[in-house]
């Protein structure tokens, strides 16, 4: 297969690994760069890597978030940045199954497009209208507006903003969220992402102001009706907490295998034994690999057991949903867990820049930032094991 334009792309997983192979050699280059260089995050495109959550109606890929997960891996256990922009990519795409067929083909028709996109609802719209058009009038700033930089199109959550200045609400009883297309050419980006991991994500503020966005333009994740398929039964939050699990998961991998290829050849000071013959380095790397591998397992379980209730039953339960979120979170933590044993293991040539250790460290702890994964999930996956009255339109 080719990753020619228009082309059928080629295997997921066999372009994780192209993939991979052409970002090894420049993960110094991305991560100096500040963002993906464009070639990169072109070549990502043409690989399909962007399709993966787009319908299939619209030429995209329509995969099992299992497989997101599997792609991500594979790059991250190189460089975490270049993964985190393709699953930004990525889960940007699943947008197309909420609007109607001109604005699907308009934003992601385009088999090289790269979207980009910021669900938190940092911007405010009012309901206006232009040439006839009903629509909204959007300003906002929005923070970790990762692969923005790559991206022709991107989008923001904002808050519909009623006459009474307060946020209308939704029938699911929170503040009406819609997510808004805009064209890059609207968009103003500010240099923000100087920052100490994750750095070649191009993570960067972005801003409009006083833009005029269609309502057609302006789907709700959260109230609107996608396609009716088994990958929009998904939530939108379970789906970006897979992709940053992924991230860590393929980071504790790398981590783990770069650990092993260093322990051989080193002896620590004051030791006459080689790292790999201390019973210290013995015990953490087990640690770290249960910890990877009963993570990922149990993030694999929770997800193919909600596939298969959404390609049968076509819809997930709460308790699917509730089950991504913790297992997401969850793997996070564990990696993270298993790349500190795994940097400290390292010693001296954990700190080197020329130490994927190192990198993989602060990477991970950024990614930890994410409110996706953080402790407020097990707050809400909590209260639901105990039965305890919940809103569950952000889960």
């Amino acid at each position: 297969m080719t990753d020619t334009p228009g082309s059928t792309f080629p295997d997921p997983l066999a372009a994780a690994d192209a993939l991979a192979a052409a970002v090894a050699p420049r993960v110094d280059e991305i991560e100096q760069n500040r963002f993906l260089p464009q070639d990169i995050a072109d070549h990502a495109a043409r690989l399909g890597l962007h399709r993966l959550f787009i319908p299939a109606v619209y030429g995209g890929l329509e995969a099992n978030p299992m497989m997101l997960a599997e792609v991500v891996e594979r790059i991250a256990r190189v460089d975490g940045s270049t993964a985190w922009c393709v699953f930004i990519g990525a889960t940007s795409g699943m947008t197309a199954a909420f609007v109607d067929q001109v604005e699907a083909k308009a934003a992601f028709g385009d088999p090289l497009s790269i979207a980009a996109g910021v669900f938190a609802p940092r911007g405010q719209a009012r309901h206006a209208s232009e040439n006839g058009v009903a629509g909204y009038r959007v300003s906002g700033r929005w923070q970790w507006g990762s692969g923005s930089r790559n991206a022709k199109t991107i989008m923001g959550g904002a808050m519909i903003m009623g006459d009474d200045g307060k946020p209308e609400m939704s029938p699911e009883g929170v503040p009406q969220n819609r997510m808004m297309i805009f064209s890059a050419d609207q968009v103003l980006l500010h240099d923000t992402w100087r920052v100490s991991g994750l750095c070649g994500t191009g993570s960067t503020d972005f801003e409009v102001k006083d833009v005029f966005v269609p309502a057609t333009r302006a789907p709700s994740l959260i109230s609107d009706k996608p396609l009716q398929r088994p990958l929009y039964c998904f939530p939108t939050f379970g789906l970006l907490g897979i992709g940053i699990s992924a991230v860590a998961l393929g980071m504790a991998r790398g981590s783990i295998d770069a650990l092993i290829d260093l322990a051989g050849g080193k002896t620590p000071q004051g030791s006459s034994k080689p790292l790999a013959l201390r019973a210290k380095a013995q015990l953490d790397v087990s640690e770290a690999e249960a910890l990877t591998r009963s993570a990922r397992a149990w993030l694999a379980e929770t997800v193919e057991a909600a596939w298969a209730a959404a390609s049968s039953d076509g819809a997930i339960t709460v308790e699917h949903r509730r089950d991504i979120r913790l297992a997401t979170t969850h793997a996070v933590r564990s990696a993270t867990r298993a790349i500190d044993l795994m940097y400290t293991l390292g010693g001296g040539t954990s700190v080197y820049k020329t130490s994927p250790l190192q990198r993989h460290f602060r990477d991970v702890h950024v990614a930890t930032q994410h409110m996706m994964v953080s402790d407020a999930t097990y707050e809400l996956t909590g209260r639901l094991f105990l039965g305890v009255p919940t809103n569950t339109a952000m889960l």
